[in-house]
C-alpha cells in the first residue's frame, strides 16, 4: 500500500499503458481521477479499477490537449480528494506520415495533444502541489521514438524528445518545492491498439526485441510506479526506456532482412 492517500491524475487512461497505471495504483491505495476522450470507455475503466483495487477511482472525461481542461482536471481531483500528488500526462497520438506532404492540421493536432496538454496539465497540477507545500511527482510519456529516429514519424519523434528535455529542464523550477518530475520512454507494447493495427505485432517486435518480447503495459507500469513512490525520491529530470533492450542493438521489424 505504497500510495495510501495519495491521489493521482492521469490522462489518456481507458486502455492501454494510461489503464494500467492507474490500475496499480489503486491496487496500491492510491485514489484516481481517470481521463479519457470517450467519455463511456473513461467511465467503464474507473469502474473497472475501482472494482478490483484498494483505492479509489473517478472518471473525467475531457480533451486532454486543452489548457482549460488541465485546469478543470486537477480542481475536479481537489474537489473529490482534496489534493493532487501525482500527475501522469499519458494522453497522446502517434501519428505517421511522409515529412514532404505532412499536413499542418496534422501536425497541430499532434503537436496540441502530446506537448500543450502535457505541458500545461504538469503546470495546473505542479501549482497544486506548490500550494500544498508537500512535494510532489509528475511522470512524463515519452518514447523510443524520442531517441532512436524512424521514418514517417517525424513530427511525433520531435514531441516525445520534447517531452524528455521538459523533465529534465524542469528540474530547475520544481526541486524547490520537492516536486519530482521525470518520463518513462516505452518501447514497442502489447496494447489493444498495437494489436489492432498490426495482427503480427508480438511476434514481429519479438524478433528484432533482445530479451525476445515486446514489453506489456505492465512492464511499463511497474517503472511508472518506481518514479512515482517515495522510493524516487533523490531521482529527477530523467527518462527511462523501457523496451528490452531494443535501442541498444536492434532494428525495426522491417529492417531485419537488412
Amino acid at each position: 500500500m505504497r500510495f495510501k492517500n495519495r491521489v493521482a491524475v492521469i490522462t489518456g487512461a481507458g486502455t492501454g499503458i494510461g489503464y494500467e497505471i492507474a490500475r496499480h495504483l489503486v491496487q496500491e491505495g492510491a485514489s484516481i481521477v481517470l481521463n479519457d476522450l470517450d467519455t463511456s470507455l473513461a467511465h467503464q475503466a474507473a469502474d473497472a479499477i475501482q472494482s478490483e483495487g484498494e483505492g479509489k477511482c473517478v472518471a473525467f472525461p475531457g480533451d486532454a490537449s486543452q489548457v482549460e481542461f488541465a485546469q478543470q482536471i486537477v480542481k475536479e481531483a481537489v474537489i473529490q480528494f482534496g489534493r493532487v500528488d501525482m500527475v501522469v500526462p499519458n494522453a497522446g497520438i502517434t501519428m505517421f506520415g511522409d515529412f514532404f506532404s505532412f499536413k499542418p492540421e496534422d501536425f497541430q493536432k499532434v503537436v496540441d495533444l502530446n506537448l500543450r496538454g502535457g505541458f500545461f496539465l504538469t503546470q495546473a497540477a505542479a501549482q497544486q502541489m506548490r500550494e500544498q507545500g508537500q512535494g510532489g511527482r509528475v511522470l512524463l510519456m515519452s518514447s523510443v521514438i524520442g531517441v532512436q529516429a524512424a521514418a514517417k514519424l517525424t513530427v511525433y519523434a520531435m514531441t516525445k524528445a520534447a517531452l524528455s528535455m521538459m523533465a529534465k529542464n524542469l528540474v530547475a523550477e520544481l526541486s524547490p518545492y520537492q516536486i519530482t518530475i521525470n518520463a518513462v520512454a516505452p518501447g514497442a507494447t502489447v496494447t489493444d491498439r498495437t494489436l489492432q493495427e498490426d495482427e503480427n505485432y508480438v511476434e514481429s517486435w519479438r524478433q528484432v526485441t533482445p530479451t525476445q518480447r515486446p514489453a506489456e503495459t505492465s512492464d511499463i507500469a511497474q517503472a511508472a510506479l518506481f518514479f512515482l513512490s517515495a522510493e524516487a525520491s533523490q531521482v529527477t529530470g530523467q527518462t527511462l526506456i523501457v523496451d528490452g533492450g531494443w535501442t541498444a542493438t536492434s532494428p525495426f521489424p522491417y529492417d531485419k532482412e537488412s
